[in-house]
């Protein structure tokens, strides 16, 4: 909730925003797309990282690929 709460609050047309979360089994849920319907003028990334609160030690290679894939 404080993340819509922030996303309610600022406007980030013309920016981009690109999810990623730690989670304990419910991923991203509607997450991403609550961010489009708040920030209808930002380009939202589709394809988030999302990891398992189990995976966190062992994902820093997963990270430093997506975070390379994304091409920024």
């Amino acid at each position: 909730m404080p993340l819509y709460t922030f996303l309610e609050q600022y406007d980030f047309s013309g920016k981009t925003i690109i999810p990623f979360t730690t989670h304990g089994g419910s991923g991203f849920s509607r997450t991403i797309q609550t961010i489009a319907e708040l920030q209808p003028d930002a380009s939202v990334v589709e394809e988030g990282l999302s990891i398992s609160r189990n995976s966190v030690p062992e994902a820093q290679s997963q990270v430093t690929d997506w975070v390379a894939g994304l091409e920024y």
